[in-house]
């Protein structure tokens, strides 16, 4: 199985690597036959002028076609206007993800803007203790989002692995030594650049902490941070209303601990996970809606307690996984190059095929040794 996922690893990246050269070659094809189209009609119509008018006619250079044509990137092609990440359709298909630190804290429930992310990943930030979660925006555009909490170094990895910009307030200096060492493009709260970010009055510092997806793109902007998108992706259920499902309703117990203890319990009608937190529903604050995770990636890893206080959680390298969709489980390994921080978080099957995700929102759990995960059908 490990040479077949690697051989699939390296694949993606040479694919993706020939999809722009493939591109590349077609645009300058199409540049040829259509400049020389374009040049025969503009010197027959240029001749016409001549004939009619006798006056001189300009046709300047056609760089402006070359240029346009040259640029064409793959994401602007036919039928790829849907998330790299969640797989729905969206205007903002091709922007760069938006990656912002939340806070898990029960006095910070419920959350402002969960409901819109692509993607979410969760882990614990203090060994058997408190987690985080880092949600992250191609599509949604929440005009709150928040409780924004610190940077944790363990997150860094994941974030640069989908090409995100970094959102967030201040940080351990574990990852503040790493960000303002210049290792991916961020924005600190702490320095609100281009008032990024904001306080309410009604949550108690530090847990007041806000901003939005249009604040952040207009920092990130101004910042003159690369707004478009180059993170490849993950493949998606092409057809997910002809996949079979369980009919039965499920729960998947992640035992991190109280209160922060979590629920997904599967509805078969929807075909969603429905997410609770400390025995309670999770909601957004913004519309008062249950969040509802299409897939739910569960991945074992191993952590160490660094400075009586922060934890290391080891999220390069690989791993078991247990992938829940469809009101089903699939067992795997999650895979990361430890040598390459920019590099994807994979999640292969067994037989060593990535996953394929049903289109919707995605979390991922990270799990340390210890801590329970079960599954039960009614």
């Amino acid at each position: 199985m490990e040479k077949k996922i690697n051989r699939k690893i390296n694949q993606s990246r040479k694919s993706r690597k020939n999809k722009f050269w493939f591109v590349s070659v077609r645009a300058r094809n199409f540049c040829k036959e259509n400049s020389i189209i374009f040049i025969g009609l503009v010197l027959f119509v240029g001749l016409l002028f001549l004939v009619q008018e006798k006056r001189t006619i300009d046709v300047g250079p056609s760089s402006n076609l070359t240029a346009r044509v040259l640029n064409v990137d793959s994401s602007d092609l036919p039928g790829a206007n849907l998330s790299p990440i969640s797989g729905m359709p969206c205007a903002d298909y091709n922007r760069r993800p938006i990656a912002v630190m939340l806070a898990n804290d029960p006095v910070t429930r419920p959350l402002s803007g969960l409901k819109d992310a692509d993607l979410v990943f969760e882990m614990q930030v203090v060994q058997n203790s408190i987690t985080r979660l880092m949600a992250i925006y191609v599509c949604g555009n929440p005009a709150e989002i928040g409780s924004i909490r610190s940077a944790r170094h363990s997150f860094i990895p994941l974030t640069m692995g989908i090409d995100a910009l970094y959102a967030h307030w201040g940080g351990s200096h574990f990852a503040l030594d790493k960000l303002n060492a210049g290792v991916m493009n961020n924005i600190d709260a702490l320095r609100n650049p281009f008032n990024a970010f904001y306080r309410k009055s009604d949550i108690p510092a530090p847990h007041n902490g806000f901003s939005s997806i249009n604040r952040l793109l207009n920092s990130a902007d101004k910042l003159g941070y690369r707004l478009k998108n180059e993170f490849e992706g993950y493949p998606h259920i092409k057809n997910p209303k002809s996949e079979i499902r369980n009919p039965k309703q499920g729960t998947l117990k992640i035992n991190y601990n109280y209160p922060y203890n979590v629920e997904y319990r599967y509805d078969p009608e929807k075909n969603s996970y429905l997410r609770w937190r400390g025995g309670t529903p999770e909601t957004d604050k913004i519309n008062g809606q249950q969040i509802e995770a299409k897939n739910v990636v569960v991945i074992r890893t191993a952590s160490e307690k660094l400075d009586d206080q922060y934890n290391n959680v080891e999220v390069e390298g690989g791993g078991e996984a247990t992938i829940y969709r469809n009101g089903e489980t699939i067992d795997g390994v999650w895979r990361k190059d430890k040598k390459d921080r920019k590099s994807k978080l994979y999640f292969f099957d067994e037989q060593g095929n990535e996953i394929e995700f049903v289109p919707g929102q995605i979390w991922v759990e990270i799990i340390e040794p210890g801590k329970s995960v079960v599954w039960s059908t009614e």
